[in-house]
């Protein structure tokens, strides 16, 4: 890492004089980077491990596009664990460690230069300068330039997915300053969330999409520029990939020891029994485990009892995904925040953990569970002076109370629960009238949770007949991911079983999940329509934050509104992966932070070259 007081650069970037510019071989958004310049791999790897041999996975659901980028669609990553595997349809980002293309292992938030063999950057964060590595290559060998940098920018910005446009709205300008560099301008300072969220854009090929329509469904595979390019498609149901066996990137640091197999293939299955079935009869090679029944009690067949199927658990700190029953605050129904934690409070978390789940999961509390980002106990130190100037926006309880929901003894909701609840909604404007529940106009509380999953009707039935009791008619609709997809991008649902990803150092995704500029954009995130002006609020700090201690403190003040306003009913998480793997597989080490099958090798394999 280098620091550069010079005037010489100061005055090319309009910076004032002597301002402290940094160049540097990666990227920590607070404090140091764990591997220094000179480093050969990460410790989670294995720079000698064999290449070879073929990993076949399971892909749960379906695809109907390679197109990721784009509203339109669904594609291999948005399924099930399919971004856990370590192959997808991604083109190569400028740097790896955070973001969706190759998490890190071992740092929460640092990034290191992969297409960009260097970063520079300003002390106030006002502008990065992107140094392409000149060795970098698309499939088709032509080599990567700033000017594919600029129009991934400019595409992904203009016409690409809106998760691509929230991430990279805080661009002000770009400039390319050579064929081999790039600098992005930002609209505001000490923003160091942002060149992470700018490392991680996939580069896409200027070339190839100029004739395109770049919103256009497609099973033709695009042009890629990474380990592996796709040699064959089954629509809808697999795909195959395979090792480029010349790709420029296979011996940077950031990629020693990973990537190992030749051919990965990929079967899709639209049932969770079937696909476990298949496994069990060895279609394919590795099992990650959603059901806790099945983890229990479905894994007592041969190849498991000889040997030849390890059954693994194994405890992480990623941050686990925020899982929730959303409610659709645009829907007049769900309007006022008391008839929301009513029916938060008739869903029995200990009885369904009891009877569905063996016990398996915790009550997810937070926003942010398995992480330090939860709002525990009462707000203190920087987060109370966050939430402090809100008070009058905010509820009395939020300042003197822990937040806690409902607990029972797993035998059912008591009665003093549904006496509470009924008296919110009472609150509400909602009166029982013999076993139906009814507004001012006589209308029924009546509404839809819409579903893609059968599996979920189980789990979710006996909440319905929870909210029955007190004279509520909710109804489940389970639909095909098709249908659901559109009814989501629309916000045509009442009520809907989500989960949002969460990443080691929150920031802009935030932003699409609960910003009140997303509430209209279609095919956002923001599920449950958040429109608060101290949600926003709380979002800026968030977004602001200089060090870790004010990052923790302004997600946990955002945790601790968003909870206490009950546009969710959080369900459950698991704080380690639950997988089965044939035992012809080795790995070093499963490193805190992401599971690491890129890393994995297949055993007794000479090295193809």
């Amino acid at each position: 890492m280098r620091r550069l007081p010079l005037l010489l650069l100061g005055l090319i970037f309009g910076l004032p004089a002597f301002a402290q510019i940094t160049e540097s071989h990666g990227y920590a958004q607070f404090g140091d980077l764990k591997y220094p310049a000179n480093f050969d791999h990460f410790d989670w790897v294995d720079p000698r491990a064999p290449k070879g041999g073929t990993l076949r996975l399971m892909g749960m659901g379906s695809f109907d596009t390679l197109n990721a980028y784009t509203f339109k669609g669904s594609p291999p990553i948005s399924t099930a664990d399919f971004l856990q595997y370590g192959v997808n349809e991604l083109n190569e980002p400028l740097m790896v460690g955070t973001g969706l293309y190759d998490p890190s292992g071992d740092e929460p938030a640092s990034s290191y230069g992969l297409i960009a063999r260097s970063v520079e950057y300003a002390e106030d964060r006002s502008w990065v300068v992107f140094n392409l590595r000149s060795e970098a290559r698309f499939h088709d060998g032509k080599p990567i330039t700033a000017y594919d940098v600029a129009f991934s920018y400019r595409t992904l910005l203009k016409r690409g997915h809106p998760m691509y446009r929230t991430a990279l709205q805080e661009v002000q300008r770009v400039d390319i300053l050579s064929s081999q560099r790039i600098r992005f301008v930002f609209k505001r300072r000490n923003n160091p969330l942002l060149i992470l969220r700018l490392g991680e854009m996939p580069v896409l090929p200027q070339h190839y999409w100029k004739d395109r329509d770049f919103q256009a469904t497609t099973f033709e595979p695009p042009l890629g520029s990474g380990p592996y390019r796709i040699t064959a498609v089954t629509p809808g149901r697999s795909l195959v990939f395979e090792r480029v066996k010349d790709w420029w990137g296979a011996d940077l640091p950031v990629n020693r020891g990973k990537y190992n197999f030749d051919r990965v293939e990929v079967e899709f299955y639209r049932d969770s029994g079937i696909a476990f079935e298949a496994f069990k009869a060895g279609e394919f090679d590795f099992y990650i485990e959603h059901q806790a029944k099945n983890w229990r009690n479905g894994y007592s067949f041969p190849a498991v009892r000889r040997g030849a199927v390890i059954r693994a658990e194994i405890p992480h700190r990623i941050p686990t995904q925020t899982q929730a029953l959303f409610m659709n605050t645009r829907r007049a129904t769900f309007a006022d925040r008391r008839l929301r934690e009513a029916l938060g409070m008739m869903f029995d978390f200990q009885w369904t953990n009891r009877a569905l789940f063996n016990d398996a999961y915790v009550r997810a509390a937070s926003y942010y569970p398995n992480s330090s980002f939860s709002a525990n106990g009462l707000p203190q130190g920087q987060e109370w002076l966050l939430l402090s100037p809100y008070r009058k926006q905010l509820p009395e309880a939020l300042f003197s109370k822990p937040f806690a929901l409902p607990v029972t003894d797993g035998r059912g909701i008591p009665r003093e629960t549904l006496r509470r609840a009924l008296g919110l909604l009472a609150d509400a404007g909602w009166k029982l009238s013999g076993d139906r529940l009814l507004d001012a106009s006589g209308k029924p509380l009546r509404f839809e949770i819409l579903l893609v999953n059968p599996s979920l009707e189980r789990i979710l039935q006996p909440y319905r007949e929870n909210l029955a009791s007190i004279g509520i008619d909710a109804r489940l609709r389970t639909v095909d991911r098709a249908q659901y997809k559109q009814r989501l991008d629309q916000f045509d649902y009442d009520m809907i079983l989500m989960t949002l990803p969460q990443t080691l150092s929150p920031g802009l995704e935030q932003w699409q999940y609960f910003h009140s500029s997303q509430v209209a954009v279609k095919g956002s995130k923001n599920y449950a329509g958040i429109a608060n002006p101290v949600v926003d609020a709380m979002l800026e700090k968030l977004l602001g934050a200089t060090d870790r201690d004010q990052q923790e403190a302004a997600a946990r003040a955002l945790d601790r509104v968003l909870l206490w306003q009950h546009y969710s009913i959080p369900n459950w998480y698991l704080n380690r992966h639950r997988l089965a793997y044939r035992n012809r597989f080795a790995f070093v080490t499963t490193p805190p932070y992401t599971l690491g099958l890129r890393a994995w090798w297949q055993k007794n394999q000479e090295n193809s070259l």
